[in-house]
């Protein structure tokens, strides 16, 4: 590993009309060997949260057994490339608040990072802030966005809601405040002229008009590429292509997506840019949180598979009927099998940004190893809506501080003591969240 004097800034970006591209993290970054030995000493530790609606069929997801020798479940067991960075985790419970009763699914979602249930109102929104929004006000110090709110299905579906709850609390799991809940991004246009520039201008027109002449964003940075190649070692050229040709594979991506929906609908000022295909849709929504933590863009990333009450219909798997009406199963085997493979089907695609982010070099890892993620629901079995026990999975190095490989289960424990020692692995600190008892022992988790 080549070391130098003189370094390009961890900051560094590309730039040109209309676009500004951050940089990955180079070899050439480090200033000397010193401060390089030091950076991977203390290499950042990014968080995400994959959530996924309507309970699970539990017999199916959970192992049989704890600790290093369980065996991963029909619904698991597409993490087995991952297994010794991935952590079952079950006894830990989203008791609702007292004194606000009902609505199973807006406190599904609402207190999955919150710990506090919803308030039975169709216009007063009153939560809590959830960990996610805690952890960003600190790392935002130090990245250009301080978090995404990602989604598939769009936060404008109306009559999909808890009733006499409002719909904010079934159509985000990220909230700012009490009273401010942060609205979800399902179009990946939208999300990719966030993370890399589109436009000196913020007219759709000319947004179109660019689009229209099928030029990419890189395109207005070729020379500053070529300029910049010519100064960097070959280990550090190899990444700077990987990392464009990604950029450029997602770009292309989207712009396919938009010409298909263009064919079916009106021509709008800003194409939809949403693939049809749901899977297509959650790579490249997963890709794109990838290239964001691969240049520091936001350390944060939550995406919700589906908001509670989703009547997703997964036709591609075998299951052409909405999800939600067959998640109140009454024990009927064959909406258990359709249930179960749609909870095996969303854990498939969660490995998959495994597999990015495994494959995505970081410092002296990968991004996967210096990742803390959360993937899980809100209730446990679908058709009781039942708020104990709920399917969680840790997965990622934590940045040193985490060993997966096992199942751990806890004893009626609220899942806000989870959080509380996430946070402190993350680097924040704080004496409470939502109904939180205390902290998980580190140990427990392999926390160092």
């Amino acid at each position: 590993m080549i070391v130098f004097k003189k370094a390009i800034p961890r900051r560094a970006v590309l730039r040109g009309i209309g676009a500004t591209l951050a940089l990955p993290l180079l070899d050439s970054m480090a200033p000397a060997f010193s401060a390089f030995a030091a950076t991977l000493a203390k290499p950042i530790n990014r968080f995400g949260v994959v959530y996924v609606p309507n309970g699970m069929i539990m017999q199916n997801y959970l192992p049989a057994t704890e600790g290093p020798a369980y065996e991963l479940t029909p619904t698991l067991s597409a993490l087995a490339p991952f297994r010794d960075q991935v952590q079952v985790l079950s006894g830990l419970n989203c008791i609702p608040t007292p004194g606000r009763p009902g609505g199973a699914h807006a406190k599904a979602s609402t207190r999955f990072l919150t710990d506090i249930s919803p308030p039975t109102s169709e216009t007063w929104l009153d939560a809590g802030i959830s960990m996610d929004q805690i952890l960003a006000q600190e790392t935002g110090k130090h990245t250009q966005l301080a978090s995404l709110e990602l989604a598939i299905e769009s936060g404008e579906t109306a009559g999909a809601c808890d009733t006499g709850y409002a719909c904010p609390y079934t159509n985000t799991i990220s909230w700012k405040s009490a009273n401010t809940p942060l609205p979800t991004q399902n179009n990946p246009r939208l999300i990719f002229e966030r993370l890399f520039g589109d436009s000196t201008s913020t007219d759709p027109k000319e947004r179109l008009s660019r689009m229209r002449q099928q030029q990419s964003v890189l395109d207005s940075v070729t020379q500053e590429v070529a300029r910049l190649g010519g100064t960097l070692p070959q280990s550090d050229r190899t990444k700077l292509t990987e990392y464009l040709d990604a950029i450029r594979g997602v770009e292309r991506r989207i712009q396919i997506a938009e010409e298909q929906g263009n064919q079916q609908v009106p021509l709008i000022n800003h194409p939809v840019g949403i693939p049809a295909d749901w899977e297509t849709h959650v790579k490249l929504m997963f890709d794109l949180q990838v290239l964001a933590y691969q240049t520091d863009l936001t350390r944060v990333i939550t995406m919700m598979l589906g908001h509670e009450h989703s009547g997703m219909t997964y036709p591609q798997i075998g299951v052409p009927d909405a999800h939600h009406p067959i998640s109140h199963h009454q024990r009927e085997p064959e909406k258990l099998a359709k249930v179960s493979k749609i909870n095996a089907y969303h854990v498939k695609m969660f490995a998959y940004l495994l597999e990015k982010l495994r494959a995505t070099p970081d410092g002296d890892g990968t991004l996967l190893d210096h990742m803390t993620l959360i993937y899980g629901a809100g209730i446990a079995d679908s058709n009781s809506h039942a708020p104990v026990n709920i399917p969680i999975v840790l997965a990622g190095g934590g940045a040193g501080n985490f060993r997966g490989g096992r199942h751990t289960h806890f004893k009626d424990m609220p899942l806000a003591n989870l959080h509380l020692t996430l946070l402190d692995q993350l680097g924040v600190h704080i004496d409470k969240i939502g109904d939180s008892t205390g902290r998980v022992d580190p140990q427990t988790l392999s926390l160092s």
